[in-house]
């Protein structure tokens, strides 16, 4: 029997937010996650009872190309939990597209940075006000280079000052890009500009998720 993922959707749009924001991504959403965000806008994915289509390699393959989108990003939930997600971002790689991992900061990177075809990971540090925090593996920070991300996902003021204190320790602006994402709703994106201008914060980037500004904010697919 050949290995399925479960996929609870799959979409072309442009990429939000990251390093490649405003260009063509084809999507991968995978079903699941060990952690729950309270602010969490894919919180839909994650329930057991969540409806998914079971998808082979062959099958998302196909798809992909069919797409002629050279950019995929799986994500989640938590793809790096999917059994035998390692083959199936090799399998891409080798057929000539760029992967990117959006991955939550809790999942060790280390078996994903030995592959032959390396994505690309988007890692979240969970911040405080996310509830999360505790689940974060800084061992990750080590593993992480030029090509890859840390997103601190912001609410709050105090939020801020994790996210500048995590990055100053582990010193990630020399590794890595580094951006700043305000939870929709919940902190007005010039309440970050006035923090970083007040701390003379240079080398990070304030991201805003572009397709919550295109599309509605809980629109699925885009």
């Amino acid at each position: 029997m050949s290995i399925t993922y479960p996929v609870v959707e799959k979409f072309i749009s442009i990429n939000g937010e990251g390093t490649k924001a405003g260009m063509l991504s084809a999507f991968i959403r995978m079903k699941g996650c060990n952690l729950c965000c309270n602010y969490c806008d894919t919180a839909w994915a994650n329930v057991p009872d969540c409806p998914c289509e079971d998808l082979s390699e062959a099958e998302l393959l196909t798809w992909l190309r069919e797409s002629q989108v050279k950019n995929v990003t799986l994500t989640g939930g938590e793809p790096l939990l999917t059994p035998d997600i390692a083959s199936l971002i090799e399998a891409i790689g080798m057929a000539g597209m760029e992967v990117e991992i959006e991955t939550n900061g809790s999942v060790d990177l280390t078996p994903f940075d030995k592959l032959s075809c390396r994505p690309s990971f988007t890692m979240d540090y969970k911040c405080p006000d996310s509830g999360m925090e505790g689940s974060m593996l800084p061992g990750n920070f080590s593993i992480l280079s030029e090509q890859d991300t840390v997103k601190f996902v912001v609410s709050s003021l105090r939020d801020l000052d994790k996210a500048k204190e995590i990055t100053e320790y582990y010193q990630l602006t020399s590794r890595c890009h580094v951006y700043l994402s305000a939870v929709f709703g919940r902190i007005e994106p010039k309440e970050i500009v006035s923090y970083m201008i007040d701390h003379h914060w240079n080398d990070v980037y304030l991201q805003l998720q572009m397709h919550k500004f295109i599309w509605p904010p809980q629109q699925r697919g885009v």
